[in-house]
């Protein structure tokens, strides 16, 4: 790797984290994939691995773009770590919604960290000139935000089918009998 200058240098080191988390969530997203049942979702899955695959070339061109390379190396890293997560996931849950609706949770946790990693190098590439990388931030981030709020929705609905799968529904209709009724009026 040449001598970089600090903005240089400042860019790759945001774009290689972005681009370990990227490549740590291609095996975290192949996981869960396989076990979601749900077509809708499982297909959404498989899209956002394309565009998870996606990301992580489009980071890695503009990492050797501006200099780097040698940064990427610690993705065998995260790879691993993702990896010896997927047994622990299958275990998560006491039943089938479960199991989709923690992995729903965490997928959108790292949505998140994703979204706030890349509007941090949208605007640290803005403020130091360099166009590419804020627009491929940019057009990341808009990615991840959309997969976030399908995230949420997914969050919604499993929730709601594991509380249809796992609590009886006498004591569903209890507690919605509970929460309608009016306030007593007091004199």
């Amino acid at each position: 790797m040449a001598d970089l200058n600090e903005r240089d240098a400042k860019l790759i080191q945001y774009l290689s984290e972005a681009y370990g988390k990227e490549r740590e969530l291609e095996t975290a997203l192949e996981a869960h994939i396989a076990m979601t049942t749900k077509a809708p979702y499982k297909k959404r899955l498989k899209q956002h691995l394309r565009e998870t695959k996606a990301h992580a070339k489009g980071v890695e061109r503009r990492i050797k773009k501006l200099g780097g390379g040698g940064q990427l190396k610690q993705t065998a890293v995260g790879k691993a770590m993702a990896a010896a997560k997927g047994p622990l996931h299958m275990i998560r849950g006491s039943g089938e919604q479960e199991k989709m609706l923690k992995n729903a949770k965490t997928e959108y946790f790292n949505e998140h960290e994703e979204i706030a990693t890349y509007l941090a190098i949208e605007v640290l590439a803005e403020r130091v000139g360099d166009r590419d990388t804020a627009k491929l931030a940019k057009g990341i981030r808009r990615e991840e935000e959309r997969m976030a709020k399908f995230l949420e929705g997914q969050i919604k609905s499993l929730t709601g089918a594991v509380v249809s799968a796992e609590v009886p529904a006498a004591q569903r209709k209890a507690a919605a009998r509970k929460r309608k009724r009016p306030a007593a009026k007091t004199r």
